[in-house]
């Protein structure tokens, strides 16, 4: 399992070769937000440059992934702003290229590697393209969920249930309880501001919680756009009495690994997402 991140701006951390991702995706260059150190599992921002191009072809990895800014063009698909995709393991995709660049989170299964010989995959579990401007938003999710939010559900794995979706707020919103849930939680801010117990995260904010942690309760004053995904199962919630009750502009105090510790901060208010 991955070490517990709560929470670190993505702007703090440097851009970087990974050799894995650069022999797949030639001149990127990446920010390495998690990492599972036993299955090489990784949550990062991909940058992709101008005028780049990659070949198409099938990992041994799952690869997820949504566009922050910039665009992809992979075949004759275009992947504009908030584009969506998950690829399962043993999928071919179609070559890969970027006229403008792009930055691009993105996520795998395992270490992203090329398939060698005849490899399959589950049709059920492809997610080629998806506009997230075109999923409709589903509410009343949970029965004592605070009202003024709603979910774009993006994926959901028919055998293990894992998903990921957009949660877009309303202003000036906040709620009174804690949470928990059962699975692993993971989650990239795009837009807006979060006031919560470890502090306010701004766009670009990150983290990877371990099941059964108790966070919140959670305010915001301009509304707000994350990512989400769970990890060994669909997200369920319990609601708990919060050891501190809600409050605007809480002092920042992350829990992180050694390696997160030294770009500890809050971002700028105007800062962008990375």
């Amino acid at each position: 399992m991955r070490p517990w991140i709560e929470f670190v701006q993505s702007q703090r951390l440097p851009w970087q070769e990974n050799r894995d991702v650069a022999q797949l995706r030639p001149g990127s260059d990446v920010k390495l937000l998690s990492v599972d150190e036993e299955t090489s599992a990784m949550s990062l921002l991909v940058r992709y440059p101008p005028r780049c191009s990659a070949p198409g072809g099938a990992l041994n990895a799952d690869e997820e992934f949504i566009v922050l800014s910039g665009s992809l063009l992979v075949g004759d698909r275009s992947f504009g702003h908030l584009s969506y995709a998950h690829w399962p393991g043993g999928y071919a995709h179609p070559p890969l290229a970027s006229e403008s660049g792009a930055i691009v989170l993105t996520f795998f299964s395992g270490r992203p590697e090329r398939a060698s010989g005849s490899v399959h995959y589950d049709p059920a579990r492809l997610v080629e393209h998806l506009d997230s401007f075109a999923v409709a938003y589903t509410g009343n999710f949970h029965p004592q969920f605070p009202p003024g939010a709603g979910r774009k559900i993006l994926y959901q794995d028919p055998v293990s249930r894992d998903t990921t979706w957009l949660l877009g707020t309303l202003p000036l919103r906040w709620g009174e309880r804690a949470e928990v849930h059962p699975t692993i939680e993971e989650m990239y801010l795009i837009s807006g501001e979060t006031h919560g117990n470890r502090g306010v995260m701004r766009p670009g904010a990150y983290f990877w919680r371990p099941p059964e942690i108790p966070h919140g309760p959670y305010g915001t004053l301009t509304g707000n756009l994350y990512l989400f995904r769970t990890q060994g199962g669909a997200l369920s919630t319990r609601y708990v009495s919060a050891e501190q009750p809600f409050r605007w502009w809480p002092p920042y105090a992350p829990v992180l690994p050694e390696q997160l510790a030294a770009h500890a901060g809050e971002a700028d208010a105007g800062a962008s997402c990375w």
